[in-house]
């Protein structure tokens, strides 16, 4: 099995998109990219537009060479939804050029759904149903490829228990060499989640820390459960770690890795790249742009 990151905070974007290959079979996971369209009060820097814009010409690209596609929940940065975006991974065109033909393994769109996403599911799935060759919904759910096989956990809190930010399902894949759980969202705060994680032992886990960059957030709760759950994880399956997305969108991050038993990787170090959270220093970019003098641990440029 070859793991291919895709988009991610790391990389620049609001994304866990992950393109896994096992022989000729490619599983396009959460395909969605997205900007977050106010932060420090302001909008996306320029560079953050152009990594946006690189992230959906390589979800693209490799949807393309997928045959299944999973999706966890239906915020936009983990789908490509039917409808034309700034800050999304969206337009009408490329929706349809990704979706069609594909058997999609996807949240159920009724069951353990927040209102929000429950409307954003019924208007993806009106166009999807139309070009699919396939849909499944999957929560907890077994599907045997032959070669491979893809289970998804029941559907768990996107965050802590009680989350008004509804429910997400995680995927396992798992070759015979070598098991992967890809587990968005989840945020390493309920323990639904890292428990379903341990009891099926992966060899690597790819997932998304605590949003410790949200103002009036319980931070420092966050970050302490945050860690005693990965922690516990990396010490019950030695897995190796690959952690992004939400973290990533704070400063501090590097802290919380230095915190953890086992040294995480990111996306882009996975990619052997340097990290760019270019959304935790945007008020630095857009200085930057104004021709102002402003310090930022990473090169802008691609």
């Amino acid at each position: 099995m070859k793991i291919i990151p895709l988009a991610s905070e790391s990389l620049g974007v609001r994304s866990l998109a992950t393109f896994l290959e096992i022989g000729k079979v490619g599983i396009l996971i959460d395909p969605g990219a997205a900007l977050g369209p106010k932060r420090y009060s302001l909008p996306p820097a320029k560079a953050e537009l152009e990594a946006l814009q690189k992230a959906r010409e390589k979800i693209q690209h490799y949807s393309k060479k997928a045959q299944i596609i999973t999706i966890s929940h239906y915020h936009y940065d983990h789908h490509t939804p039917f409808f034309e975006g700034i800050y999304e991974s969206s337009s009408p065109e490329k929706a349809k050029e990704l979706y069609t033909e594909k058997i999609l393994l996807i949240k159920h769109p009724k069951e353990n759904i927040n209102f929000s996403q429950r409307k954003r599911a019924w208007a993806f799935l009106k166009e999807a149903e139309k070009i699919a060759k396939k849909i499944e919904y999957a929560d907890g759910k077994f599907f045997d490829f032959g070669d491979f096989i893809i289970e998804f956990s029941p559907a768990v809190p996107h965050g802590s228990e009680g989350s008004r930010l509804g429910f997400v399902v995680m995927v396992m894949v798992d070759d015979g060499r070598k098991r992967v759980i890809h587990a968005s969202d989840i945020q390493l705060l309920n323990n639904a989640s890292k428990e379903w994680i341990i009891k099926q032992m992966p060899d690597v886990l790819i997932t998304g820390g605590p949003p410790t960059y949200l103002e009036g957030y319980r931070v420092k709760e966050a970050w302490n459960s945050g860690l005693k759950n990965l922690n516990e994880i990396i010490k019950e399956t030695n897995a190796e770690i690959i952690l992004d997305h939400h973290l990533i969108r704070d400063k501090r991050y590097p802290e919380f890795f230095a915190q953890l038993e086992k040294e995480p990787l990111t996306f882009a170090r996975f990619l052997k790249k340097e990290d760019r959270p270019l959304e935790a220093y945007r008020k630095e970019l857009h200085k930057i742009e104004k021709g102002e003098k402003a310090e930022i641990p990473f090169e802008i440029g691609w």
